[in-house]
């Protein structure tokens, strides 16, 4: 038996917490590429062992479970570090910190979190946490867990049109580690280490996989062999490209600071239901009562408009969940507007705004339809004029900040704050899962329907709906093309992407049976009618999302009692409240 020394020493050389007076960091970046080149996103022309030709149109994962191998062979964990990796927004770099300075000679990590923080609840995480699923996207909700890498995209075959695919990683029993050998110095200063996640290898080494053969998508269920194919791939995905024996320096950015505060101020209390993730508020315009009664009464100021005629309550009314129940909204002297109002609530979750996310805040976003000649057509200057001599107003932006004056600042960032209040979090089915109301067999078998991927090849012949409206917000807040015909370019004319052609914000299902007509552009005018769209097949382009592209071309071909469940179940989602503060 060990004395307690020995023990301690013994347990010293198997493993070392990273604490120390003095620490390193070691900078990771994971570049995907393409038998060693740089994958390109979006482009149709990576060839797999079965001669298939595919691109990649998403490729998000999570990584855990960090250690080090010191060249003496003990190991420094870093069990509480996870990073979110995603292709789509170039988010391929994070930090190991806090690391005792020496010499290492490998790493190893996770592809996916350990089973307690797979089954962790997610509420609780930081907006800014990688494990929050507003940012990630990565969180099956309902269903639970996190998808652990997803990789989507679109393959031809030479005597096939264009499919999609939907390989989604996921649950405990795939958790993949990988151990990497790299001789990385961090006696006397931080490090880097660039990697590279070969797609090539994923998909074809050592255990091929054909879209034809094997099926275009996985979630992952017990004894897939798809599921398995991938984790045994992956586990030699990944290689070491590079060693850098200094990071560059981290440039600190100073704190954020609220916008003119005002000296006295009474903070607001923002509310939200207990499964929505945290989200992520404006550091610098935190919420305050006086801001929120500002932003309120100047959403219904018809002065905001060039003849008086309209406001934003106007096109987002109250009692159609904060639309016009128009496909198209009506601006001042007749004017039209485009597209279809969106309902104005949970937009703290929301990162961009409108159809086609031109605006990235929602400071931005309310200026907008003021100057817009189709809308309110005013503007800034006048608006602040006109209020300036409205009696009300002036008290009370002097209540709301701490500078005179009225300006058009004051009134986006007293706008905002309003907005940011508005919620939608109790309907029957919220209520049903927290055992106040019970949903009736039509309802159950519509959440099934909604919650259930179409796969034919392991039975499955749901309605396929969670991929971009799952979560408790039922919403992914990305942009898809579902498969609408028209000319609207929609979020390809704001990025000038090719692969954003034709693609449009998710709204949100919640309050759906109050926000008719539906679509960008209203061309819907019941939800009988939308989900027929998706069962009876849709228009067919390049940029159709790859979760609808896999489905037959004629569609899902759902019975009518099937259809009819669906739509009971969305109804199911609407707040009764009048959610406004």
């Amino acid at each position: 038996m060990q004395s307690l020394p020995q023990l301690r020493t013994t347990l010293a050389a198997t493993l070392l917490v990273a604490t120390s007076s003095y620490a390193a960091s070691l900078e990771i970046t994971v570049d995907p590429v393409f038998r060693g080149e740089q994958l390109r996103l979006d482009s149709l022309r990576n060839q797999n062992a079965s001669s298939e030709t595919f691109s990649v149109t998403r490729l998000s994962y999570l990584l855990s479970g960090f250690a080090m191998e010191r060249d003496d062979g003990q190991w420094v964990e870093f069990p509480d570090r996870v990073a979110w990796m995603d292709a789509g927004t170039h988010r391929n770099t994070f930090a190991l910190e806090n690391i005792p300075p020496g010499k290492f000679r490998s790493i190893r990590f996770y592809v996916g979190p350990d089973a307690a923080t797979n089954a962790a609840d997610v509420s609780k995480f930081a907006p800014e946490h990688p494990l929050n699923p507003n940012l990630n996207g990565l969180h099956w909700s309902w269903q639970g867990g996190y998808i652990f890498m997803a990789v989507e995209g679109f393959f031809q075959t030479p005597n096939a049109a264009q499919s999609g695919y939907a390989f989604h990683l996921a649950r405990d029993q795939n958790r993949t580690r990988i151990n990497l050998a790299a001789p990385i110095d961090l006696t006397t200063d931080d490090g880097g280490l660039l990697l590279h996640l070969d797609l090539a290898t994923l998909f074809n080494v050592p255990r091929p996989l054909s879209f034809v053969r094997d099926g275009t998508a996985t979630h992952s269920r017990e004894g897939d062999p798809v599921a398995d194919a991938l984790v045994t791939n992956l586990r030699g995905a990944f290689s070491v490209s590079r060693v850098v024996s200094a990071a560059p320096a981290k440039v600190a950015l100073p704190p954020m600071k609220p916008i003119d505060l005002p000296e006295k101020f009474t903070p607001y209390r923002f509310t939200m239901s207990r499964t929505f993730p945290m989200p992520d508020l404006p550091r610098d315009n935190p919420l305050i009562n006086e801001r929120v009664a500002l932003g309120k009464k100047l959403f219904n100021e018809k002065s905001l408009s060039r003849d008086g005629t309209i406001s934003c309550a106007t096109c987002h009314q109250t009692d159609a969940a904060f639309t016009d129940r128009l496909a198209v909204s009506n601006g001042v002297g007749g004017g039209k507007s485009t597209r279809n109002a969106m309902p104005l609530f949970n937009l703290a979750w929301k990162k961009k705004f409108f159809w086609d996310g031109r605006a990235e805040s929602l400071r931005e976003q309310v200026l907008m339809p003021i100057q817009d000649h189709r809308e309110m057509d005013e503007s800034l200057d006048h608006i602040c004029e006109k209020l300036t001599n409205i009696g009300d107003y002036p008290p009370l932006f002097r209540a709301a900040f701490r500078s005179p004056g009225i300006t058009a600042e004051k009134i986006s960032l007293a706008l905002e704050q309003f907005l940011l209040t508005i919620s939608a979090h109790d309907s029957k089915f919220d209520q049903a899962l927290d055992g106040k109301a019970i949903l009736t067999d039509g309802e159950k078998r519509g959440f099934e329907l909604f919650m259930t991927e179409y796969e034919p090849r392991t039975g499955q012949f749901g309605a396929d709906c969670f991929h971009c409206h799952g979560g408790p917000l039922f919403s992914d807040h990305q942009f898809h093309n579902n498969g609408l015909n028209g000319s609207d370019p929609g979020r390809g004319k704001i990025s000038g992407l090719p692969a954003d052609e034709r693609k449009f914000s998710t709204p949100s299902l919640r309050n759906v049976s109050l926000t008719g007509p539906y679509m960008h552009d209203g061309r819907f005018s019941t939800l009988e009618e939308v989900v027929e769209h998706y069962s009876s097949g849709m228009e067919r382009s390049p940029t159709l999302d790859p979760n609808l592209a896999k489905h037959p071309g004629t569609g899902l071909n759902l019975s009518t009692a099937d259809k009819d469940a669906l739509v009971a179940f969305l109804k199911t989602l609407t707040d009764e409240r009048k959610s406004v503060p």
